[in-house]
């Protein structure tokens, strides 16, 4: 680049940064930049468009268009050529603005005389704050040196938004959305409701000064800080135990992307013009990020997740910020990150009030730790580590995947009133612990509650479940580095029946493939993977690990009776062929020398519509069988329960689908085969109500439900709710849900209390 330009993009900077320094209104500097660039770089216009809201332009100053038109022009995002370069995130040059596709004339602003036309993106780390536009009379396209220097501004311009630069007076030191309420739609990924203050997983890295003043110094902090990146990268894969895994891959994949010349070439061009290195990685990091985010390839766009590793751990290298910078987590902290993995999750444990990533699905594997913390969670909950601070006051509602940042306070009241009705029914249904959920008409119904880790079997006692209904054995796999040994599963396994005291415990065995993928395992690019390779199927290919696990079980369980239950059956052969697997290893077992399990029931999991429809020899192939029926559902209806436009259109209690439990129901109970449901829907009060009714005696549920469940069930009468379903069927309805809650809401209006339960029962 040549030495003038560098001269004046220098002098440019220098003079923007006494402009932001000095004191006065945001309006005031506005005004006063879009004069310095547009004589700094010699046209007639210059004009600084910013986000009203995420699909509103405004423009908020300009040199050179009408001074009527300042906050009265306002674009849709992808509105004009304006519009089109905050939709894009990529520079427009042209030199004749009214001959381009999707050009908008806005007479208000008189800018009708002028031809050329260059706007770049204000934009931070893919989060868009508007649009820096020159323009000019004569027809002529704006150089490349032009082009870059003009998006040097642009960044700095972000950094200083960030800053809340333009927002008034010297006091108003955090931006707009720093300082409101915020409400984030999300997906609900694991139920509850929490309060608490922020705690950022990784903290945002501030720039408190974009400028550099020594190119020579800065270059040198620069290469110092890649220097030990690599070094972090090094010891990574040197240290590590991932083996030949993807892990390993990405790895090197980051190594050789750290040894990049032209990544650090483009860094330090963007110093030379005056930027601080902290502000140069950023710089690259916002104009890769719009260059991936383009392009159709899917495997390039997931590049992206590792550029923003590397840059944030550049930045972090830079500044110093980042999780080791010794703030204390606040006593009630509600994670936010943009995603987190399941290891990191459980290093935080039940310490968390609650969880909201900014990305993430309902059957990723920082939902299913969550889920076995117990812990309220939201997922996508798009921008919220762009908007939220830490110690921010945040309420999530793990129900409904609301998530309310800095809460108005009749919204942080009626949030308290419901939290406190419910620590009121929890502390009614304590009280019940230790009794029976039979109802009114003298049925009995077995409660069960789901866990996956050792911190769950605390929860038996106090939730009074009768048992594990389900213990997810894939937690132990997808949280570590490699492979599990089967001593260390052994004794795993062990301290789960010991923490149960007698209870029964009904181990599911690995249950991978689909939404979970072992971190050490080579992902197979399946086309529809909820449908292909997983569970049992895998298993069964891959018997090495299914025979360690069923080997550390049958150990485990020395003494004692043991339940194992085999997920995902499709086949009737596939579960004679698992069983007869199990039961060799027993015999292996035997011929050692090593004590055997007292008792051992073996199970399987019907989780696909085919089951229903099994012959009867299979029933009776099974010591009991358990519904699954988050999958069950997925599949009866055709419906990918992560997909959020099309899971909700479905509804468990559709006659269709009941008639479905109801067959099974029928099956298992002319086999004598005792039959459970697992899942969501086993803890909430109308499904679990409609489930007993059609002869389901065994529910497993998430410890928090079963209190209410219990409750619910000893209030009422399972003849009279099969009743209402079959008179409802006879109406003509396709849906119970209405005739069940409506019976449910009668029943609670006339029941006694907690209390007068206890002592009547």
């Amino acid at each position: 680049m040549p030495d003038r330009k560098e001269s004046e993009s220098r002098k440019l900077l220098k003079r923007l940064r006494e402009t932001l320094a000095a004191p006065g209104g945001g309006q005031a500097r506005l005004d006063s930049i879009t004069r310095q660039i547009a004589d700094s770089m010699g046209t007639q216009v210059c004009s600084i468009y910013l986000f009203r809201d995420p699909d509103t332009l405004e423009l908020c100053a300009s040199e050179g268009l009408r001074p009527e038109a300042v906050h009265k022009t306002r674009l849709r995002l992808g509105e004009g050529l304006v519009g089109r370069v905050a939709r894009l995130g990529q520079p427009l040059n042209t030199a004749d603005a009214p001959a381009q596709r999707g050009f908008r004339y806005m007479p208000e602003t008189g800018e009708e005389i002028y031809s050329s036309f260059l706007g770049v993106p204000i934009q931070r780390v893919g989060e868009r704050v508007g649009v820096l536009v020159v323009q000019s009379r004569d027809k002529r396209l704006f150089s490349e040196d032009e082009v870059y220097g003009l998006e040097v501004v642009a960044m700095v311009l972000a950094e200083m938004a960030e800053l809340g630069a333009f927002l008034g007076t010297a006091e108003d030191s955090l931006p707009l959305a720093h300082r409101f309420p915020q409400v984030f739609r999300g997906r609900p990924g694991q139920e509850g409701a929490a309060e608490g203050h922020v705690w950022l997983h990784e903290p945002r890295v501030v720039i408190s000064n974009p400028f550099g003043d020594d190119p020579r110094k800065e270059r040198a902090r620069l290469n110092d800080a890649v220097d030990k990146l690599r070094q972090q990268i090094d010891a990574l894969l040197d240290g590590s135990d991932f083996g030949d895994g993807d892990h390993a891959e990405v790895l090197e994949a980051f190594r050789m992307f750290t040894r990049s010349k032209s990544w650090l070439r483009r860094m330090e061009e963007d110093i030379d013009l005056g930027l601080s290195a902290e502000a140069a990685v950023e710089k690259e990091q916002s104009s890769a990020r719009a260059r991936l985010e383009s392009v159709a390839d899917p495997y390039l766009r997931d590049r992206l997740h590792d550029l923003d590793d590397l840059s944030n751990r550049l930045l972090r290298i830079l500044t110093g910020q980042g999780r080791d910078t010794g703030a204390a987590m606040p006593p009630d902290p509600i994670l936010v990150a943009r995603n987190i993995g399941p290891a990191d999750l459980l290093d935080y444990g039940r310490s968390l009030r609650g969880v909201v990533l900014e990305e993430g699905s309902v059957g990723s594997h920082a939902v299913i730790v969550a889920r076995a913390l117990a812990i309220p969670l939201v997922v996508q909950a798009h921008r919220i580590t762009s908007e939220a601070l830490n110690g921010d006051t945040i309420l999530v509602d793990g129900d409904s995947g609301m998530v309310h940042l800095r809460p108005e306070e009749h919204v942080a009241a009626a949030f308290g009133e419901k939290l406190a009705m419910q620590e009121a029914a929890t502390l009614r249904y304590a009280g019940l612990r230790a009794l029976p959920a039979v109802s009114t008409c003298g049925q009995r119904v077995e409660l069960y509650m789901n866990a996956g880790l050792m911190a769950d079997l605390p929860s038996l006692e106090g939730s009074g479940a009768e048992g594990v209904g389900l213990f997810r054995t894939e937690l132990q796999f997808l949280t570590r580095t490699r492979v599990p040994r089967r001593a260390e599963l052994a004794e795993m396994y062990r301290r789960v029946m010991d923490n149960a005291q007698g209870r029964p415990v009904v181990f599911r065995t690995l249950d991978i493939g689909s939404d979970k993928v072992l971190p050490y395992m080579k992902r197979i690019d399946e086309p529809n993977p909820a449908m292909g390779w997983r569970a049992i199927r895998v298993g069964l290919d891959r018997k090495g690990i299914l025979g360690m696990q069923l080997q550390a079980l049958i150990r485990a369980a020395a003494g004692r009776p043991l339940h194992v239950m085999f997920p995902f059956i499709a086949d009737p052969a596939e579960f004679d062929q698992a069983h007869r697997m199990l039961m060799e290893y027993v015999a292996r077992e035997q011929a050692m020398g090593h004590a055997l399990p007292t008792d051992i029931r073996v199970g399987a999991m019907i989780e696909t519509p085919s089951m229903a429809f099994a012959p009867a020899s299979f029933f009776r192939m099974c010591d009991f069988v358990s519904i699954g029926g988050n999958d069950l559902k997925q599949f009866f209806y055709a419906a990918d329960r992560e997909n959020e436009q099309v899971r909700r259109r479905y509804d468990t209690m559709n006659t269709a689908f009941l008639d479905l439990i109801a067959t099974i129901a029928a099956r298992a109970g002319e086999a004598g085969v005792p039959l459970s449901f697992c899942g969501e829907d086993a803890g909430r009060p109308v499904e679990a109500l409609a489930f007993a009714a059609l002869g389901i005696t065994r529910l497993s549920m998430r410890p928090a439900s079963i209190g209410l469940i219990k409750s619910m069930i000893r209030a009422a009468d399972l003849d009279a709710v099969r009743a209402t379903m079959e008179a409802a069927r006879a109406s003509g309805l396709t849906n119970m849900r209405a005739p069940v809650a409506a019976y449910l809401a009668s029943v609670q209006a006339v029941s006694p209390s907690a209390s007068e339960a206890i002592s009547a029962g």
